[in-house]
């Protein structure tokens, strides 16, 4: 690993220790004699402290970095002379004593901040770095949870999870199929599933009495407020059930 610890976990337990930490830089900032420098993953912010008396050098690479710049830096945890308790790390600071630029960036065509300066547009453009910013990353993460959390309950009551087909023969459905060509079989053409009423039923019969899966679907039709061309659906089927099954599981 290139690195010891994330950068949201270092604590006033960690004091006095060397680590090696990896990140993007959030921002800088020059104080004459010291200067700052905030470095974020996704799990936090740790700030950095260069010092300009005693090492002069490792100081003015830092000012020279700009905002997104991946770097590795080596150094000791020390107790930060002005806390911040609004993050995590904010008892601590690293005094820098080695620093490696992983990969240099551009100046982004938008902030990296949770309240950023970019459109919808242009976020979506570079989409890669609007990953970065804490609304879209603690979206990503609560889903994460709603996916785990829905798994953990389905398997408490006896479901199974069967993944079905993507590619499959065209049903008559809705909305338009999504048609994809076949390369080894001239003229032919998969669908992509609208549904997966079609594997339920197939799994029902088969013999599997309680089946889930989290799914895509995908549906040619005009945007709604509820339905874009694939979204995501939990879905369910039983067997040898009546009302009361249902309403107790």
């Amino acid at each position: 690993m290139l690195r010891t610890h994330n950068l949201g976990e270092l604590r006033g337990d960690h004091i006095g220790t060397e680590v090696t930490l990896c990140g993007w830089v959030q921002k800088t900032r020059d104080l004459g004699g010291m200067t700052f420098l905030d470095l974020r993953d996704r799990y936090g912010i740790t700030q950095l402290a260069f010092n300009m008396d005693s090492k002069a050098d490792l100081c003015t690479q830092a000012r020279k970095l700009g905002r997104e710049y991946v770097i590795q830096i080596s150094g000791k945890v020390i107790e930060r002379s002005s806390k911040n308790l609004q993050i995590s790390t904010g008892e601590i600071e690293i005094e820098v004593s080695a620093l490696t630029i992983l990969n240099e960036s551009k100046t982004p065509p938008f902030t990296i901040e949770d309240k950023s300066d970019g459109g919808d547009e242009l976020r979506m453009k570079y989409r890669y770095l609007d990953i970065r910013r804490n609304p879209i990353k603690e979206n990503l993460l609560l889903r994460n949870k709603v996916s785990l959390e829905t798994r953990k309950y389905l398997d408490g009551q006896g479901f199974l999870e069967v993944e079905t087909p993507y590619l499959i023969k065209s049903t008559p459905e809705g909305a338009r199929d999504f048609i994809v060509p076949s390369r080894m079989n001239e003229k032919q053409f998969y669908a992509l599933p609208q549904s997966p009423q079609t594997f339920k039923q197939l799994l029902m019969v088969g013999g599997i009495d309680k089946y889930y899966q989290i799914v895509k679907c995908f549906r040619d039709e005009d945007l709604r407020a509820d339905r874009q061309p694939e979204f995501t659906q939990i879905d369910c089927e039983m067997s040898f059930i009546d009302q009361e099954d249902i309403l107790n599981t």
